[in-house]
């Protein structure tokens, strides 16, 4: 009976500050979980042992939850963002951003009765797919990398009154998004093999990077345009959703979330767009909704399937910042994941019930907040946050990361070619060429 009343505890504390946490924008909850962390540590003589992962298994829940009203009404996109961003920011100038919000939650239920539904299969079936495809990893990675590049597609009309002119609005995203990749990817390999982050701060390395990739040019883009948030319409009886728009968003929104979640590297946005291809399905509500259950499953879906599965990864190695946090404190057990399971579904329906009521708050908040203030409010925050963690050199890695960031946003290419800062160092890696390249750059005995 203490057993049950602490894991139940630890799940209801876990539940409400991942809520709190991530109501607030450009706040990602692996960085806060990092923080957590080193709290939980200092005062580990007094907390439950057996309370570390109810509490931050449901950190990650409630995140993939309420993440949806910053990300929505508030523009703090990331880029797990990218598949629902610009429906989203679409609603929200129609007075539909809370109906947006709720639709993100209601996807992200969804997401939470396939990881149950899906127990079966990745119990017992997924451990022999598991021994083919691992072996392969750096050719996968290699392939989605291609795929990312080419299928980028021209989104300028091409007119002008010269010949250059019209191939400069024709192609000037498309060049924009190969810089995005190789700048990344270069900034990318000289983080990995020779940080200038400092030894103490080592787990915080990659912070300033996608801080400054992501939510910094977010930032720079808010503070520059000029639009009214008109009045948001709360619905008090029903969200507009059929059944088709259902199975649809759970089909492609399913498949995005089991890609996101087991290859390395693979975030939401980029499982997204493939799944997008894949399925060939259109439409906002399919894009929103099934953004909500790619989310779920890319936070969630990687630390239950791939982290406390053993028959998978029997020494707790798996993607997810999730899954590096707690590795030193816990090693699942066999009887681990039914728990777990457990204190997911209870945190991610207490999350949903928390997303309504802070849906409503935002809406109230909208109406009194200037957005102008609250972007440099923001601005200032991040970045005494990244100088209070990482000091000067954290400082310097996010405003060279932010130039990089700015490009996707300036020359509308997508936003996750910035995730060749990852992608392209690790396939190296994998490939086994990362220590020429390193060398080659002579990264290796500086």
């Amino acid at each position: 009976m203490h057993l049950f009343l602490t894991v139940l505890s630890y799940t209801f504390i876990g539940t409400a500050v991942g809520s709190l946490v991530s109501f607030f924008p450009s706040l990602h909850i692996y960085n806060v979980a990092g923080i957590a962390l080193l709290i939980w540590g200092s005062l580990q003589n007094m907390l439950p042992e057996i309370g570390m992962v109810p509490f931050f298994t449901s950190l990650i829940v409630a995140f993939s939850f309420v993440n949806s009203i910053p990300m929505t009404m508030l523009s703090a996109a990331d880029e797990s963002a990218s598949a629902i961003i610009l429906p989203g920011t679409k609603n929200l100038l129609l007075g539909k951003g809370y109906e947006t919000v709720i639709m993100s939650g209601i996807g992200g239920l969804i997401g939470i009765i396939l990881l149950v539904a899906g127990t079966p299969f990745f119990y017992y079936i997924m451990p022999y797919i598991n021994n083919i495809t691992r072996p392969n990893l750096a050719w996968i990675l290699l392939t989605v990398i291609m795929y990312m590049i080419f299928s980028e597609w021209p989104k300028g009309a091409g007119h002008g009154k010269t010949v250059w002119q019209k191939f400069s609005g024709a192609w000037a995203n498309l060049f924009a998004g190969i810089s995005a990749w190789a700048l990344s990817g270069i900034l990318g390999i000289f983080i990995i093999n020779h940080s200038i982050i400092t030894h103490q701060m080592a787990f915080q390395n990659i912070m300033p990077v996608f801080i400054g990739l992501f939510a910094v040019p977010s930032i720079i883009q808010n503070l520059l345009l000029s639009f009214e948030i008109p009045e948001q319409y709360v619905s008090k009886e029903s969200i507009d959703l059929d059944f088709k728009t259902i199975v649809q968003s759970t089909y492609s929104g399913g498949l995005a979330g089991m890609l996101c979640s087991y290859i390395p590297l693979i975030t939401m946005g980029i499982g997204s767009i493939m799944a997008g291809a894949a399925t060939a399905l259109r439409g906002d509500k399919v894009f929103i909704l099934g953004g909500g259950v790619a989310k779920l499953l890319y936070y969630v879906g990687s630390f239950l399937f791939l982290f406390v599965i053993t028959p998978i990864s029997p020494f707790g190695f798996a993607k997810g910042g999730l899954n590096i946090i707690i590795k030193p404190y816990f090693y699942p057990m066999e009887n681990d994941y039914f728990l777990i399971l457990s204190c997911i579904v209870l945190s991610g329906f207490l999350s949903f019930l928390l997303l309504m009521y802070l849906a409503k708050v935002a809406v109230v908040f909208l109406k009194k907040v200037n957005f102008k203030q609250m972007y440099v409010v923001m601005l200032i925050l991040v970045t005494i946050f990244i100088y209070y963690l990482t000091g000067w050199n954290g400082i310097f890695v996010m405003v060279v990361s932010t130039c990089i960031g700015t490009i996707p946003v300036f020359y509308h290419c997508r936003r996750s070619n910035l995730m060749g800062v990852l992608l392209i160092p690790i396939t190296l890696n994998m490939a086994g060429y990362g220590d020429a390249v390193a060398d080659f750059l002579h990264l290796v005995n500086m």
